[in-house]
C-alpha cells in the first residue's frame, strides 16, 4: 500500500475499526459482569466510547509501523479489558465465554454490515459509495479481528478459551505463556516470515492459515446475508 493515504481512505477505515475494537472489549466487559466479576464495570470498560478502549501504542503506533515497513502481515490491539476471573461464578468455565463474547460480537457485527448492503438503494446517491465502502471495510475488519484473536495463543481470547476447555496438564503451561503472547505473535506472524525471506523460503504459514480461515467465514456470513 502506498505511504500516501487520503482523507477519504482514513474516513473509511477508522470508523469501522473503532466500532470494532469498542465493541470487542465491551463485550469481554459485558460478559464478565453478567458471569460474577465487576472490575471491568466498575472501571468504566463496560462502554461503548471507544477513548476507553483505544491504547496509542498498539491501536495506533504498532498498525502504522507494520504499514509503513511493509510488513506481511498487520495486526494491532486494544487495552485489555480488566477481569478477575477468581470472581466469576464458575471461573474455569466462565473464563471461556468472557473470551468468546469478543469474537462473536465481531461476527456479528459482521453479519450485521453484510445485511446493510441490501438498504444502499436507500442511502443518497452522493454518500453511497462513502457508506458502501465503510460497510466493506466494517465486514472484513470484523472478520479479521474475530479470526486473528481466535488463535490459542494466550493473552488472545483463543488462548483463554484453551486454557478454559484444556485439562489442568495442558491448561497450566499454556497459560504461563501470557506474558510473553505478544512477543510471540511478532516472532511468528512478522519475524519468522522476514528471516525466511532472506533465505527463500516462505514462513508465513500461520498469516496463510488465518487468511484462508478468514475467507471462509467471508463466505458464509455472504451467504448468510444474501449477498452471496
Amino acid at each position: 500500500m502506498s505511504a500516501n493515504i487520503t482523507l477519504y481512505q482514513i474516513s473509511v477505515w477508522v470508523l469501522p475499526l473503532v466500532i470494532a475494537i469498542t465493541f470487542h472489549e465491551a463485550a469481554h466487559g459485558f460478559a464478565a459482569h453478567r458471569l460474577g466479576d465487576d472490575t471491568a464495570w466498575q472501571m468504566g470498560r463496560v462502554s461503548f466510547n471507544p477513548l476507553r478502549h483505544i491504547d496509542p501504542f498498539g491501536t495506533l503506533i504498532l498498525p502504522a509501523m507494520l504499514l509503513f515497513a511493509h510488513s506481511p502481515f498487520l495486526f494491532g490491539y486494544a487495552k485489555p479489558v480488566p477481569v478477575n476471573f477468581r470472581k466469576l461464578n464458575n471461573p474455569k468455565l466462565d473464563m471461556v465465554w468472557v473470551a468468546l463474547a469478543g469474537p462473536a460480537t465481531n461476527i456479528l457485527l459482521a453479519l450485521a454490515a453484510a445485511l446493510a448492503f441490501h438498504a444502499l438503494p436507500l442511502v443518497p446517491a452522493t454518500s453511497a459509495q462513502w457508506v458502501a465502502d465503510n460497510l466493506k471495510n466494517a465486514l472484513l475488519i470484523n472478520i479479521v479481528l474475530a479470526v486473528f484473536n481466535m488463535m490459542p495463543i494466550p493473552p488472545l481470547d483463543g488462548g483463554r478459551v484453551a486454557v478454559g476447555l484444556l485439562p489442568g496438564f495442558l491448561a497450566r503451561p499454556l497459560a504461563r505463556l501470557e506474558p510473553f503472547g505478544m512477543l510471540i505473535l511478532i516472532g511468528i506472524l512478522i519475524l519468522l516470515p522476514l528471516a525466511g525471506s532472506q533465505f527463500g523460503l516462505n514462513l508465513d504459514v500461520i498469516s496463510t492459515i488465518l487468511r484462508t480461515v478468514t475467507g471462509y467465514v467471508l463466505g458464509l456470513i455472504l451467504l448468510l446475508s444474501g449477498n452471496a
